[in-house]
């Protein structure tokens, strides 16, 4: 026994039920004071999947009034607002979130760690990115939402609202909610990064991390240095829109470029933020459904790495078309190009991955091939707006809405669609239909294409972006058909993968506890896991430990499965024996092994709300508004700080 069992053994039987009853972590209440990592990574996903169905909407009515020339669906405006909010909710309220719930969820019980190394700054990342994407949809009640594109443009954003090209509040809303949205962000990378370079397992030597991981690190510097260029942007406009700034006005010595600079140094960092999650998840399903290690392992850590650190150098190729000049052209033209080959590389490791493999085609191998395939094409597309030349002509055209959908939708959301399947027995116990799996994914394949592959063609025709209307004989009715047709298809995949989580909820089979021969660290654990993850936290001695637990090869090289028993039994982690106390040390009694785990609390939860309030104060300078909202948050910030860590014991 450890020093915390025997301490508990002592104690009266009043006081050890006292111990080992549970903390406010059942029940609807539970939710909105967990500090679970487990818990907010559901949350996060859940609500970042609202947003997704927010945004599809908005995408679909897009469609319908593109569909046919002189479309009437919408007028103007309208467009201009749902293009706006599509671009603004697939970026930072779908892509971003929904990498931070898998590595919320997967990156503790991939290391072998108990929980994320700031729990209640963990949820407070997710109140955050609630607050902040409620507080952009608002503005469609409160004097219609943004309409400058999700980009925010100067000098269209920014002129001042005595004179500005777009009255209103929507763009006021859309700075001030992304200045929130980046807060959430920030304080959720940061808790990664501690978490995993400070809470590893012994003997998860960083080379022995699972290649998600190593991804969610980047993605979390990335993050960090990315989201200060940006916020520093958005002030501007704010201040320009406000208060008369002259950031980017030349008559005041200011420069309209200045901006485009500010928001690309972010925002093309940003495109690895959403795709190296995807390149992580992609690594984990292919060696499981290929039987074989990943190959070439190291190479595709440090690609990704590569990717990061390159990503800072290629952001002014969106502005090839600005006048930079040729040197500056040239210069980010060959960054350009270098970047595609770490990103090259690692589909070349994907590929030597299935190659000689015993390949099972379940439904998360057949969305990771998929997203091999669509973000090939998106990155040979991407090679293409290298070229200078070749850019100057794509400009402003559909072919560049095509490029980044195969990117980003093809890459990130077809690699998503695969860890929800994936993972979805390990975070629920059950397993998805698998008919129906499939037929998400070929809806999704021949939607996808349908809608995407025919822009480039209407972006070759000159088919401008962001226009809400095109007059007839320009040739590009039956694409732009054909594209809504694909779009209502990918719809149509969605909805089938919502009827499957429900029906699984409802009637699908108990997974086993290793449904799918897995080879990482979470499935050692229970389906779904204990809230202490580990009762004892393992000790790493392989790369791929689970497998090495499950496997070993005889004289001649053939695996051979070891005895029952030479594991741990994933079965039911209580038969697991007794911990080492060590469960990050400030919390609340997790069970009958002397684990104590993170005080659930709310003050996380007050400091998120605090922040829409003053948002709204400055978005329409109401300083009664503001104050209240300071108020709210010095409030909930001094309750957070005097909260006792940890759950004292009656007698103790």
């Amino acid at each position: 026994m450890t020093t915390v069992d025997n301490a508990i053994a002592l104690r009266p039987a009043r006081q050890i039920r006292w111990l080992e009853r549970p903390k406010r972590t059942t029940g609807v209440w539970s939710w909105f004071t967990t500090v679970d990592h487990k818990k907010i990574a559901i949350m996060y996903g859940t609500t970042a999947l609202l947003f997704f169905l927010a945004g599809g909407i908005e995408a679909l009515l897009i469609r319908l009034q593109l569909a046919r020339p002189d479309g009437t669906v919408l007028t103007a405006n309208q467009y201009n607002q749902l293009f706006t909010m599509h671009g603004t909710t697939m970026v930072f309220l779908l892509g971003m979130p929904l990498a931070a719930a898998f590595g919320n969820y997967l990156i503790p019980l991939m290391i072998g760690a108990r929980d994320v190394a700031f729990p209640r700054l963990n949820m407070l990342g997710y109140w955050v990115f609630v607050f902040g994407g409620l507080f952009i949809y608002s503005s469609f009640f409160l004097g219609g939402a943004p309409n400058g594109g999700w980009f925010g443009y100067t000098p269209l954003t920014s002129t001042p609202l005595a004179q500005g090209f777009l009255p209103g509040r929507g763009p006021d809303f859309w700075a001030v909610g992304l200045i929130m949205l980046g807060i959430g962000s920030v304080a959720t990378a940061l808790n990664f990064i501690v978490t995993i370079l400070n809470m590893r397992a012994p003997g998860m030597t960083l080379m022995r991390m699972p290649v998600f991981v190593w991804m969610m690190l980047v993605v979390a510097f990335l993050t960090v240095f990315a989201m200060p260029p940006v916020t520093a942007a958005l002030i501007e406009v704010y201040m320009s829109r406000n208060f008369g700034a002259n950031f980017f006005n030349p008559a005041a010595g200011g420069d309209p470029l200045l901006y485009q600079h500010l928001f690309w140094i972010f925002g093309h960092p940003e495109v690895y933020i959403l795709i190296l999650p995807g390149m992580g998840i992609v690594s984990e399903i292919l060696p499981v459904f290929s039987r074989k290690p990943l190959f070439g392992y190291a190479v595709v850590v440090f690609s990704g790495i590569a990717i990061g650190f390159l990503g800072w150098g290629v952001w002014v190729h969106h502005m090839f078309a600005t006048g930079l000049g040729p040197v500056a052209v040239s210069a980010f033209s060959l960054s350009t190009m270098l970047i595609a080959v770490p990103t090259g590389v690692k589909i070349f490791n994907w590929l030597g991955t299935i190659w000689g493999g015993a390949i099972r085609l379940k439904t998360p191998m057949l969305f990771a091939l998929g997203f091999i395939a669509q973000f090939t094409i998106g990155g040979l597309s991407g090679v293409m707006h290298s070229i200078v030349p070749s850019d100057w002509q794509q400009t402003d055209t559909y072919f560049v809405v095509a490029h980044f959908h195969y990117v980003l939708f093809g890459g990130l959301v077809f690699a998503i669609f695969g860890g929800l399947h994936y993972w979805h027995p390990k975070v629920f116990g059950k397993m998805l239909n698998e008919a129906m799996g499939k037929t998400c994914f070929w809806l999704m394949v021949i939607g996808f294409n349908l809608t995407f592959f025919p822009m480039h063609f209407l972006g070759f025709q000159g088919q401008p972006r962001r226009t809400y209307t095109y007059a007839k004989g320009f040739g590009w009715e039956t694409l732009n058909l054909l594209a809504t047709v694909g779009a209502f298809i990918i719809a149509l995949a969605v909805l089938t993968y919502l009827v499957n989580v429900i029906y699984t909820m409802r009637r699908g089979p108990i997974a086993s506890a290793d449904p799918w021969d897995a080879r990482s660290l979470e499935w050692m654990t229970s389906n779904p896991p204990p809230e202490y993850n580990f009762a004892e936290i393992p000790i790493v001695t392989h790369r791929d430990e689970f497998w090495h637990r499950k496997y070993t090869e005889d004289d001649e090289g053939r695996l051979v499965r070891l005895p029952a028993g030479a594991a741990i039994d994933v079965e039911d982690p209580a038969t697991q024996h007794g911990g080492d106390g060590d469960g990050g040390g400030d919390g609340a009694h997790g069970g009958g092994h002397g684990i104590h785990m993170p005080s659930p609390s709310i003050f996380p939860m007050f400091v998120g709300l605090g922040l829409p309030v003053i948002g709204y104060g400055f978005v329409f300078k109401n300083w009664w508004i503001l104050g209240v909202g300071v108020a709210l948050l010095l409030f909930a910030v001094t309750g957070w700080a005097y909260e006792p860590p940890t759950e004292e014991a009656v007698g103790a």
